[in-house]
């Protein structure tokens, strides 16, 4: 099992790119294709943005899932930067601890960026606790925004 930046190892983005689109699409079925080319375009460019990360989980050359960091993630809190985005584990692979090695990975990547936190906008609640996330407050939009406090994890 091993983590990789998705910049490295863009043999995933097109796999990425459609699980992206299956999970999270509004309109899943509308313009599908061309939405996901402009969605593989966008992730190249943002590669050299200082505040955006892709990182994949790879077992035997098999993706198992992925998370971001995104320089922007919310209307509603437009001056708050990084966010930590787009945990993935595919279906099949749920409930065996990948989340966790993913959440690991992304907030230590995060610290050795120099970032003192992470911020988190979701619907759910009592989950991004137990990787150490304190909520803040409810969004107009209903979700929950969570901060991550980067100060305390070493970094390498």
């Amino acid at each position: 099992m091993e983590i990789f930046n998705l910049k490295d190892k863009l043999e995933y983005l097109d796999e990425v790119v459609r699980l992206e689109y299956e999970e999270w699409a509004e309109q899943p079925d509308v313009d599908r294709l061309e939405r996901m080319n402009l969605k593989k375009n966008k992730i190249c460019k943002m590669f050299e943005h200082p505040s955006f990360c892709k990182l994949i989980l790879v077992d035997d050359c098999t993706l198992i899932g992925f998370i971001s960091i995104f320089p922007n993630d919310c209307e509603e809190e437009k001056e708050l930067t990084p966010w930590y985005a787009t945990m993935y584990v595919k279906k099949d692979y749920r409930h065996h601890g990948y989340s966790r090695i993913l959440n690991d990975a992304i907030l230590k990547e995060a610290k050795n960026r120099g970032f003192q936190k992470l911020y988190l906008k979701t619907n759910l609640q009592n989950y991004y606790e137990r990787f150490g996330a304190i909520m803040i407050k409810k969004l107009k939009t209903g979700e929950f925004l969570y901060q991550f406090d980067l100060s305390s994890l070493s970094g390498e």
